[in-house]
């Protein structure tokens, strides 16, 4: 059964938006389901990465308000690909902005790798905003974690030949650190070395998401202005370390969020956001509800992680 099967229908939506919410940054926000139904709000993922009308099919229309945003920089926010006043507290800020112009009370918050980390930061933030957590290939933002992907010695291993185009645009002295090599590059004034750099970059993720390597999903590295937005707003985000004061900023702060019912869905063999990260979130909150897809990888987009998603919102259709 192909992954699309598991979703909800196609819909359209009923709202679109933009909402300012800095001096510099404008973010895009939709609308689709049930005008007054259950909210719930998706994080996409990268950062960087904005949403597509494909995310809304997680939730159940008849019951849901399903709200989508692009973050700061990301898909149709403005201006595009920024790192200006593009922070973590930023992001956090943005969504209760959203929050509070669209009037409500409480949400769902679902959000997959980067939007994990985001998800459960804002909770931790707004703990009396947030109904419950549907939360998917958790990436915690710490060294590990970028060190295990974007340095050699961890997914390389596992994708020698994606590893090989990824340090391609990075002289052979400079790859002892490939995250201030590349930010160097996205951030520098060479307009051509910027866009081979993001998609390489792009590339090697687009590459590696998915248990099975998805053709299509690579070729949308290909892409100049996703590339771009993707892989200047995830350097950036990575080099500066999230913007957190202590490497484990999520796990020490997991008493705040305790209390909220919470669903952990992780592909076994994710390559992106390893297993074990998703492990250490589960032993420091056992009371969320946890389970390893055992045939998935990294992207929401395979069949066990997506039905397990959809039937995570189900289950809180009911709160």
């Amino acid at each position: 059964m192909p992954e699309s099967q598991a979703l909800y229908p196609k819909i359209e939506t009923f709202d679109t938006g933009f909402l300012k919410v800095s001096d510099l940054h404008t973010i895009y926000y939709e609308q689709s389901g049930n005008p007054e139904g259950k909210p719930v709000i998706y994080l996409h993922g990268g950062p960087g990465g904005g949403t597509s009308a494909h995310d809304r099919r997680y939730f159940d229309p008849a019951v849901y308000r399903i709200i989508l945003l692009d973050q700061r920089g990301a898909g149709k926010s403005t201006p595009t690909a920024s790192l200006e006043d593009n922070t973590t507290w930023a992001l956090v800020d943005d969504i209760e902005k959203l929050r509070e112009h669209l009037k409500i009370d409480k949400w769902v918050v679902f959000g997959g790798s980067w939007g994990s980390t985001l998800s459960l930061v804002y909770a931790q933030e707004h703990p009396d905003r947030v109904k419950a957590l549907i939360l998917r290939g958790i990436f915690m933002l710490r060294q590990s974690e970028l060190r295990w992907f974007y340095e050699h010695g961890g997914a390389s291993n596992i994708f020698p030949d994606a590893w090989d185009e990824y340090v391609k645009p990075i002289p052979e002295d400079e790859r002892g650190n490939m995250i201030n090599a590349y930010h160097k590059r996205l951030t520098g004034s060479d307009e051509e070395e910027r866009v081979r750099c993001a998609k390489a970059w792009s590339t090697w993720e687009c590459s590696t998401s998915k248990l099975y390597v998805d053709p299509v999903e690579v070729a949308k590295a290909s892409e100049d202005i996703w590339a771009l937005a993707f892989a200047r707003i995830e350097c950036h985000y990575f080099y500066n370390k999230g913007f957190f004061k202590t490497d484990a900023h999520i796990l020490e702060n997991i008493d705040k969020i305790r209390h909220i019912p919470a669903t952990i869905v992780q592909g076994r063999y994710d390559v992106v956001c390893p297993a074990t990260s998703a492990w250490d979130l589960h032993k420091a909150w056992p009371e969320a509800q946890f389970e390893f897809m055992a045939d998935a990888g990294h992207s929401a987009k395979e069949l066990a992680t997506t039905a397990r998603l959809v039937k995570a919102a189900d289950e809180y259709k009911t709160l």
